[in-house]
């Protein structure tokens, strides 16, 4: 495996490989990439690792979710050279200089050549609906809500259609993911009740920019017009994207789980 050291440490010798396990309320977040003048996950975690180490260390993420998606178990690593500190103090460390909607969940060391996103073979996302009844005002930052209730039965016949390699043009929402391979391994795809809540789960090797979004809405879509799974199969395999519906909400997108061999 190649080996993904920061750019900004990998000239310190003796430098350690430590991996976060991070949760956040991504609401108030222009999501998980560094921009300019904006709130950023990756950005507010480099900042609490700068006042840790004074100076700055970069932080990679399995995941870059977007703007207002959440995480349960996201995944980052960075480099230290504070020798003095266990993996596992990282953890109250960090969470007493970050903000209120990101918590660490866990720490620990691991080789070098770690990178939590190339060395990750699996990704895992969910997506909460709220169907039918009224929506609590705390629930809408984290679910779709939606006013009637779908057939879960029709939901899991078009979730069904998505296993191994397959071409996911049809939810490639961006101009750069469309110069990119389209192609991705989905290891299963399904809808499930939780409570008062319905589920989607997808585990995939890799995710198209807002794919996961776009085949919720797409589901949803065919389903409130009754399509057969027959229709929605050849829909998928065209790969036009202007036969997708419209792109489900950030607010009920969650990043799972991510993980390594």
């Amino acid at each position: 495996m190649a080996e993904h050291p920061s750019p900004i440490m990998k000239n310190i010798p003796g430098a350690r490989n430590i991996r976060l396990v991070l949760s956040y309320d991504g609401t108030d977040f222009s999501g998980w990439q560094r921009q300019e003048n904006r709130r950023t996950i990756q950005g507010a975690v480099e900042a609490a690792l700068k006042t840790m180490h004074h100076h700055p260390v970069a932080a990679a993420g399995a995941g870059r979710t977007d703007a207002g998606v959440h995480a349960v178990g996201q995944v980052a690593n960075f480099y230290t050279s504070i020798a003095r500190i266990s993996p596992e103090r990282f953890v109250p460390a960090l969470n007493r200089l970050l903000p209120h909607d990101i918590r660490i969940i866990g720490a620990d060391e691991v080789a070098d050549n770690f990178h939590a996103r190339f060395s990750a073979y699996s990704r895992t996302y969910r997506y909460h609906i709220i169907c039918g009844r009224s929506a609590f005002p705390h629930e809408l930052r984290y679910a779709l809500h939606l006013r009637r209730y779908p057939r879960l039965d029709i939901l899991n016949d078009y979730a069904r259609l998505l296993k191994g390699e397959m071409d996911c043009s049809i939810f490639a929402a961006s101009i750069k993911d469309k110069k990119l391979s389209p192609f991705r391994y989905v290891d299963n795809s399904y809808f499930f009740v939780q409570g008062q809540t319905i589920i989607f789960e997808i585990s995939a090797n890799a995710f198209l920019h807002k794919m996961v979004r776009s085949i919720v809405g797409t589901f949803l879509f065919y389903e409130e017009k009754h399509s057969p799974v027959t229709a929605l199969k050849q829909i998928l395999a065209s790969g036009n994207r202007a036969l997708a519906g419209p792109t489900a909400l950030p607010a009920g997108l969650f990043l799972w789980k991510v993980q390594y061999r």
